[in-house]
């Protein structure tokens, strides 16, 4: 299982890194992140897009459900349903953590909370990861 250095740089060169989403605890039951709300993330309200709270969530699924996986399996979301409550202006940081609903053998399901940093909900993402075999 990989540790939270090790991830992060893996996932520095991707997607994940281009967000800037910066991982702070990870376990096959909890994963935690970080994403700083800069301007390039925002819409022309000056808040941070509903895509990149999206894009955040997935990773951080996705990563919860890779520190699930069976020796040389993979994954990717097959569904993925949003809510969003609150904005998060440019400027501010939003946490994740993601926690399991199921982990089974073909699929897992995760939730994601996306807060401020200050404790208050921006959104609610959960998602179906496959897992595919080896």
């Amino acid at each position: 299982m990989p540790d939270l250095a090790s991830l992060s740089a893996r996932l520095a060169p991707l997607f994940p890194g281009l967000l800037g989403i910066a991982l702070k605890e990870l376990s096959p039951e909890r994963v935690r992140a970080e994403l700083a709300v800069r301007p390039d993330l925002c819409t022309t309200g000056g808040v941070l897009h509903g895509g990149a709270i999206m894009a955040f969530a997935d990773t951080l699924g996705a990563v919860g459900t890779f520190m699930n996986l069976p020796e040389g399996a993979r994954t990717t979301t097959i569904e993925s349903s949003t809510k969003f409550l609150r904005s998060a202006p440019a400027g501010a940081t939003v946490v994740g953590e993601s926690t399991p609903f199921h982990r089974g053998r073909t699929t897992m399901v995760w939730q994601t909370l996306v807060t401020t940093s200050e404790g208050k909900l921006c959104a609610v993402v959960t998602q179906t990861q496959l897992v595919i075999p080896a």
